[in-house]
């Protein structure tokens, strides 16, 4: 017995070994699977999600879904069902990013859902909910008029969504097989029905008719072309071969219906889709699907979208790396090279100027060493600023390397140098012996190339063992600045490796020993008085600028880790200004001195023995505060005999004058004295005061002579007042004579006192050497200064 439906849908009738002989004008529930697999194609929708209420007519649609969905390229990331709270199931969807949703529930559940989607913000431009269009018209209206809220929240939340159901009558103008157009045959049943209720499956109804007359139709024609003497009157539910005439009809049956192409495949009815869109408080049709032809038309692209373009059916992951900016690296770049020239104008000074006893002193090589290691510092910012923008991953990668050798040596060099130089001067003027200490910039270099060589075998063990490599460390999502319906990744390229903190450490570590020792130099050597040779001020002041600021351009560099304009920014202007600094703070204090006073940064200033200087040195060194304190006890006894001897020199000189005086008459010769005795004698006799150092003393014979002028030889005797006499005494053989008196009185008299002859010494011609009193004048408060 055949049975022919105009309205029962349920996909449970289309299993074919319990209903052979069912067929239906309607489709079915799971007739609107094709047509969301052709939409979803259109949108180029590949990812879904599904929200099923648990029913059998909603658990078979949705269960058939995923049959016709295997194998099209389109996966189902996610399978919700609910009973009567469908809240949960909306929230897993959104946390497994279902943008899609294909929901198969009754109307009131779908209030129940789209409050949920309201509440989990799941509407609007990036989401699309596909639910069943079969809901009675205007079926949201009985629940938005109980709360303005509601009403509110529940529109917001349906705006968009799009309704799959079968079309009641085709559109298409065409007549039918009755002879009457679609839109004819509708205005002839609004008519006849009058004020009666409307039922949306009489056109299945009127083309169900069709179909029965067309089968029969078809099986008498059948009938009548192959056994005359069978009927169909003959029919009874016993005949087996008469129902297989029947089946193979109704399978064969096909016409254009007031509903479109009526055509039966295994009993179900291959009819039109029609696609729905709540626009504006409002269902309007945007599309349909003809299962016949396969076929979907939108209707003059009639479908509103939230956003300006179609919902993505994940939330697109663009992956975007920070880079750092155009405009900041140029302009760092531009004071980096500013750098460099300052750096290049030291170098030509230093080099131009290097016989300049100013810049001798201050090691001209060891200047050099510190420009180099400015430069090649300022070299690295040019590095540091190059990132996956400017080059390829490979390119990064062996940068990772360069900039940090290239900064790691650049730091040495600079600061060895510079405390090298310091170093020297602390071994020179603070030796305890007091001896002659050479000290050539060989000896310097070799220190800086241990400094180095110490980097060299750090940086090549960290390579070796544990290289730094190109690593992208990735952060949450934000939204695009634009707009678009994607989300910003944003990744941020490092320079790592397995055990980065470990070798940071041993290079901090280095460094920060360099530095100490840089300190204490620059404070053991604070009081050299010679500015040409001492840079300890500068060198604390380079020392104490470049530790605050790596502190904290470490510290802040750390926490911009994930902005890289602000970390390179940081680092870069921290690398200028301690080069800058330190190159200043060397060249600068001697660019001006040799403008101004080159001889006073080079003057040989003698030691000042200071109660500070006493102070400072009992709390580093017993044994050097022992000699400082006996040195100082001797100098203040030599002084002391100083003043005594020059106060007994006086009275000398006065007692010779007289006895001058009273010789000047008389005839006795004397021995005949070579002109050039004047001047031996004049040289003895002006060796200055070797401990006081005082530039204002003369010459003793000097003193001798100004005391006694010329006019003082006239004076001595009345009875010569004429011109002539005066001139005559003065004359050379009156000098001679009168020499030749005073040197060996002056030899007696003077040697004795600076370490000569002995007072007692019977004959003025004995060798100064042969007298037990004879000393040398003790190189304890002289220093030879060598090498520099």
């Amino acid at each position: 017995l055949f049975q022919l439906s105009f309205a029962a849908t349920t996909p449970e009738l289309a299993d074919k070994k319990k209903y052979p002989y069912f067929f239906r004008t309607v489709p079915s529930d799971n007739a609107v699977n094709p047509a969301i697999l052709k939409l979803l194609k259109h949108y180029h929708w590949k990812r879904v999600g599904t929200l099923t209420q648990d029913v059998q007519r909603f658990s078979e649609v949705r269960n058939n879904l995923t049959g016709v969905l295997d194998g099209k390229d389109i996966e189902i990331s996610d399978t919700e069902s609910f009973s009567d709270d469908p809240c949960t199931s909306v929230k897993k969807l959104k946390g497994n990013d279902v943008r899609i949703i294909l929901g198969q529930f009754n109307e009131e559940m779908a209030v129940k859902v789209f409050c949920c989607a309201y509440d989990e913000e799941m509407y609007g431009s990036k989401y699309q909910w596909i639910i069943p269009g079969w809901y009675e018209n205007l079926w949201w209206e009985a629940w938005i008029n109980s709360s303005q809220r509601l009403s509110k929240n529940l529109l917001a939340a349906m705006e968009g969504y799009i309704g799959v159901d079968f079309e009641p009558l085709s559109s298409k103008t065409n007549k039918t097989i009755s002879g009457r157009t679609p839109q004819q045959y509708e205005k002839e049943y609004n008519a006849r029905r009058g004020d009666g209720q409307s039922s949306k499956f009489h056109g299945y109804a009127y083309d169900g008719i069709w179909v029965i007359a067309r089968t029969l139709q078809r099986a008498m024609n059948y009938l009548n072309s192959t056994n005359k003497h069978q009927r169909i009157e003959d029919f009874n539910y016993s005949n087996q071969k008469l129902g297989n005439i029947f089946l193979n009809a109704m399978n064969e049956t096909r016409f254009f219906g007031v509903t479109g192409d009526v055509v039966f495949k295994n009993g179900e009815r291959m009819g039109t889709i029609k696609f729905t869109q709540f626009q504006e408080q409002k269902e309007v049709k945007v599309g349909e699907y003809n299962a016949v032809d396969d076929t979907l038309v939108i209707i003059n692209n009639s479908i509103r979208f939230q956003g300006v373009e179609p919902p993505k059916d994940k939330t697109i992951i663009q992956e975007e790396l920070r880079k750092i900016s155009l405009p900041l690296y140029s302009i760092l770049s531009a004071l980096t090279i500013l750098g460099m020239i300052m750096a290049s104008a030291f170098l030509f000074f230093n080099i131009k100027n290097r016989n300049q006893k100013l810049i001798k002193m201050s090691s001209p090589y060891m200047n050099n060493l510190i420009i180099l290691g400015g430069m090649l510092s300022y070299a690295s910012i040019f590095l540091f600023g190059l990132d996956g923008s400017f080059v390829s991953e490979k390119t990064f990668e062996t940068l990772c390397t360069v900039r940090t050798w290239i900064l790691t040596v650049g730091y040495t060099t600079a600061f060895g140098a510079m405390f090298a130089k310091t170093w020297r001067v602390h071994a020179i003027f603070k030796n305890v012996k007091m001896k002659k200490k050479i000290i050539k910039d060989q000896k310097l270099l070799g220190i800086v190339g241990g400094m180095l060589l110490i980097d060299l075998c750090i940086l090549i063990c960290w390579q070796v063992v544990d290289p730094l490599r190109r690593t992208v460390e990735k952060y949450n999502m934000e939204p695009d600045p634009a707009g678009r319906d994607i989300s910003i990744r944003p990744i941020l390229e490092h320079c790592e490796n397995t055990h980065m903190t470990i070798w940071l450490g041993i290079v901090y570590a280095y460094k920060g020993l360099l530095m100490l020792f840089g300190c204490f130099l620059a404070w053991e050597t604070r009081n050299v008085s010679i500015p040409a040779l001492n840079d300890s001020k500068y060198i604390g002041m380079s020392v104490y600028n470049v530790g605050i600021m790596c502190i904290i351009g470490a510290a802040v560099s750390f926490l911009t880790r994930d902005q890289p304009n602000v970390q390179f920014c940081i680092v870069a202007l921290v690398i200028i200004f301690c080069s800058t600094i330190t190159l200043c703070l060397v060249f600068v204090p001697k660019l001006i001195t040799l403008r101004t006073n080159p001889d006073a940064a080079t003057q040989n200033r003698r030691f000042q023995f200071t109660q500070n200087q006493k102070k400072e040195d009992s709390k580093t060194s017993t044994s050097v505060t022992s000699v400082n304190q006996a040195s100082t006890s001797r100098l203040e006894g030599l002084q002391s005999e100083n003043h005594r001897l020059r106060m007994k020199i006086t009275e000398l000189d006065k007692d010779l004058e007289e006895v001058t005086m009273q010789l000047q008459d008389t005839p006795e010769k004397t021995t005949y004295i070579k002109q050039n005795h004047y001047q031996d004698l004049n040289d003895i006799l002006s060796i200055r005061n070797f401990t006081d150092g005082k530039d204002g003393e003369k010459a003793i014979l000097k003193n001798h002579l100004d005391q006694n002028p010329p006019a003082q030889w006239g004076s001595s005797d009345p009875s010569r007042t004429s011109k002539d006499a005066i001139e005559d005494i003065n004359s050379p053989e009156h000098i001679q004579r009168r020499l030749s008196l005073q040197l060996p009185i002056l030899h007696h008299a003077y040697l004795p006192s600076i370490g000569g002859v002995d007072a007692s010494c019977a004959s003025p011609c004995v060798s100064p050497s042969a007298s037990p009193r004879h000393r040398h004048v003790p190189p304890s408060f002289r220093v030879m200064v060598s090498g520099l």
